[in-house]
């Protein structure tokens, strides 16, 4: 057994217990007050780097949320006012309507209904150029999609809408090609004429009836086969078809006004008026198909455009499978002609951050709604903005260009509604459900846990109290050598 004075290692191998303990006590406490396992680098280097990368990804995925939300409340606001653009076309088309009814209306009737249309139309303006969130407009073209024309001679109408061929469209032109050409619904006659020969002298009996599209023409029997066109001709706007005499073959023939399978002409001629065998022939259209290529985000896309696809639609007003619309001119409606630009497509994307991340995003387009853009795919060079049910005969394109541009703005709605809830509410959902869990994981790594923090601290306060009292132990153990100094 030794004693020393001066070095006493009992002590300083107490005091080195005791400073440990103190030091991990220290450590628990900070950790009780903030509530954080990991409140320095120091405590835990690699869990800190996980920490504040899944840090960065719950603030990223709650702004993502926020900005969500906030295209949700534009779309919102978007889609009210393309309601009262409903509103409006759903009345101008009863005042169409009324106007159609000539048989009542005077010229001053038919003034009213203009006047009231044109308000309308004037109203339709006001809600495309002053739509906005915040300081964004949202229906003027600057936030979606415009098309013109610009090949008029193969082209007389064009709409494109968000989507092609499934992907958000892009400004550039559009090229078009036809690959199948439209043809009317058409009925040769085989009774061979000679001019200004009457039917009754042809047949050998008075002349009879011929049912035409379940419409009755009635023959005179001295009646001339010029006159007799001339009767079929008379009721085309009944019937649809319209008559000829060809000059080479000496035959009547019938021909549908309208291009495409929609349309059809049956003929029921029971006594050989037109047939030199009594009977019934019938014959349809076909529609034109094309291939249109356009851009898009992703990329150049091919799509096939179809005729006839809508009730009552042409064979020359082609459709893809996302409501997008190109009418070919009669000119246009030919096979022989080579891929050509016909249009140019201005897009205006409204872009939206709805991931932490970067590439993370969305894209939507509007539409333009000023009338001059609505309803331009039915009747050639004319639009919502022309219409004018004061001259004769117009209720009838009137009629056609506001369910077209109902059509368009039904098909963005609709557009619009999918949109919102398929991707921005479905995607907010998802998001805060990624949040909650990565903020469990984020907890897992950095959040104290107060359980087990509590057990450490009540073993440090024991240890702290214990190397206290052994630290005074040591130091006191010197003294003893008094005791031998006192021998001397």
């Amino acid at each position: 057994m030794s004693l020393r004075i001066n070095t006493n290692i009992q002590s300083q191998n107490a005091l080195r217990n005791v400073s440990l303990t103190s030091d991990s006590m220290g450590r628990t406490i900070e950790r009780l007050a903030s509530g954080l396992r990991v409140n320095r680098a120091a405590d835990d280097p690699a869990g800190l780097i996980i920490s504040e990368n899944l840090r960065a990804q719950i603030t990223g995925l709650q702004q993502a949320v926020n900005n969500a939300q906030d295209a949700v409340n534009m779309i919102k606001t978007a889609e009210a006012a393309l309601d009262e653009v409903h509103t409006a076309l759903r009345t101008m088309r009863q005042l169409v309507l009324h106007a159609a009814n000539t048989g009542v209306n005077d010229y001053a009737a038919l003034q009213a209904d203009q006047t009231q249309i044109r308000a309308l139309i004037d109203s339709i303006n006001r809600i495309a150029e002053q739509t906005s969130f915040g300081t964004k407009r949202l229906l003027d073209g600057t936030s979606g999609i415009s098309a013109a024309v610009t090949n008029p001679t193969r082209v007389s109408g064009i709409f494109i809408g968000g989507l092609f061929n499934g992907f958000a469209t892009d400004s550039g032109v559009v090229t078009l090609e036809v690959t199948t050409a439209a043809t009317r619904a058409t009925v040769i006659g085989t009774r061979t004429f000679a001019a200004n020969t009457t039917l009754a002298s042809l047949m050998g009996t008075p002349a009879g009836n011929v049912v035409i599209n379940g419409y009755t023409v009635t023959s005179d029997a001295n009646e001339t086969v010029g006159s007799f066109i001339d009767k079929i001709n008379a009721v085309s706007h009944i019937t649809g078809v319209v008559a000829n005499f060809n000059l080479t073959t000496l035959q009547i023939e019938l021909r549908h006004k309208e291009y495409g399978s929609q349309f059809e002409v049956n003929l029921h001629d029971t006594v050989g008026v037109i047939r030199a065998t009594p009977g019934s022939s019938s014959a349809v259209g076909t529609n034109a198909v094309a291939t249109v290529i356009a851009n898009t985000v992703n990329g150049i896309q091919t799509v096939t455009f179809t005729g006839g696809q809508a009730t009552g639609d042409s064979g020359l007003r082609l459709r893809d499978g996302y409501g997008n619309i190109i009418t070919l001119t009669e000119a246009g409606n030919d096979t022989s002609l080579a891929a050509a630009q016909v249009a140019v497509v201005s897009a205006g994307l409204l872009q939206f951050q709805v991931g932490a991340n970067a590439g993370q995003f969305v894209r939507f387009s509007l539409i333009d709604v000023n009338s001059a853009k609505l309803g331009t795919t039915v009747v050639p060079n004319q639009n919502l903005s022309t219409i004018d049910i004061t001259q004769p005969n117009s209720t009838d394109n009137a009629l056609r260009i506001i369910d077209a541009a109902i059509g368009e703005i039904s098909k963005i709605r609709g557009d619009m509604g999918a949109f919102q809830r398929y991707i921005l509410e479905s995607n907010i959902r998802s998001l805060n459900v990624a949040r909650e869990n990565v903020m469990a994981s984020e907890s897992t790594i950095r959040d104290a846990d107060f359980a087990l923090e509590i057990s450490t601290f009540t073993k440090q306060q024991i240890l702290m109290q214990s190397g206290m009292s052994v630290l005074a132990q040591a130091n006191s153990a010197p003294q003893t050598v008094l005791q031998l100094l006192q021998r001397i």
